[in-house]
């Protein structure tokens, strides 16, 4: 096992990763962390727990795009197909209402999710060889793929990659490109977050 997410015997997934890896993969979860951004206040103990339930987020799209492209409107585009003949006004209304009561719970998850990575790399401790072996079990593989592909959102936001871009651009960047690091880190969280995948 090296560098890639291999089949955990009794299941889950174990992965090697030595110092470096692990300050990558630390450095940038919590920098999802700060994007995410704090969660919602606690609710004081006498609050009304169905409260929470309709508590309402916002209705206005992020204007950070990788902020965007974690929270993308839920109907789309105007004209982009989703229900013809619906005008733009309408499908920006529908997105808002849906963005509302949907945008904190999702920013909850995608915070656990970036959480979850967090404590489960402080836990590791390399070995001699300097590597160590990070094994997930239960829910933290879902939570370890949920985060990967924030992750990668996140970086592909920050480049302006898309998905035509990834063959065609990113494998032929120049050395002293100043994207190369960033280039190299979100290549590298795909091949993290593929084998993860594999696993399950």
């Amino acid at each position: 096992m090296g560098g890639t997410f291999e089949t955990r015997r009794g299941g889950g997934a174990a992965i090697a990763l030595d110092e470096i890896e692990i300050s990558i993969l630390r450095s940038l979860a919590v920098q999802l962390l700060e994007l995410i951004g704090p969660g919602a206040p606690e609710p004081a103990e006498d609050a009304d727990p169905l409260a929470a339930l309709f508590a309402e987020g916002p209705s206005e799209p992020p204007t950070d795009p990788a902020l965007a492209r974690l929270f993308p409107d839920a109907y789309g585009a105007p004209g982009g197909g989703v229900e013809p003949g619906v005008d733009a006004a309408e499908l920006t209304a529908r997105a808002a209402e849906f963005r509302r009561f949907t945008e904190n719970d999702l920013r909850a998850r995608k915070r656990e999710d970036a959480l979850a990575v967090v404590r489960s790399l402080d836990g590791l401790t390399p070995a001699g060889d300097g590597a160590a072996v990070l094994e997930l079990e239960g829910e933290l593989p879902l939570r370890w793929l949920g985060a990967l592909n924030d992750l990668r959102l996140t970086i592909a936001a920050r480049l302006d990659i898309t998905e035509d871009d990834e063959g065609a651009v990113l494998f032929r960047l120049p050395d002293d490109d100043p994207r190369k690091p960033m280039v190299m880190a979100y290549l590298w969280l795909g091949g993290l977050q593929e084998t993860l995948i594999e696993t399950l």
